[in-house]
């Protein structure tokens, strides 16, 4: 297996992260445990969102997770990827609407 810079075997450790600061890593459990339980919306729902954003903020163990959970859930590989495209979509538009700031700026500065 060749090695990479993100260890998957990390993802295992997360819950290590309360180690050095123990009441801050249980009030974030605490609060992703909510945060995941079912409510307005599905479990399910929660975790194609939980998917697409992995993929927008580029989280390779957050992608591992939610892929897995996921499957496990039942989502459709053709629902996953549409998922991401979703995301992809919201990052491309917010990357674009930034270039309105440049052509004002442009505007501005070239008069």
């Amino acid at each position: 297996m060749s090695k990479t810079y993100y260890d998957p075997a990390d993802l295992r450790k997360f819950g290590n992260i309360s180690e050095w600061n123990e009441e801050l890593g249980a009030k974030f459990f605490d609060y992703y445990g909510k945060v995941f339980e079912e409510g307005a919306l599905s479990a399910r729902e929660k975790s194609l969102i939980a998917l697409a954003v992995s993929h927008v903020v580029q989280c390779p163990y957050c992608i591992d997770a939610y892929t897995k959970d996921g499957l496990q859930r039942g989502i459709e590989k053709e629902e996953m990827m549409e998922a991401v495209h979703v995301g992809a979509a919201i990052k491309s538009g917010a990357t674009l609407v930034h270039g309105v700031q440049m052509m004002n700026k442009y505007e501005k500065l070239s008069m």
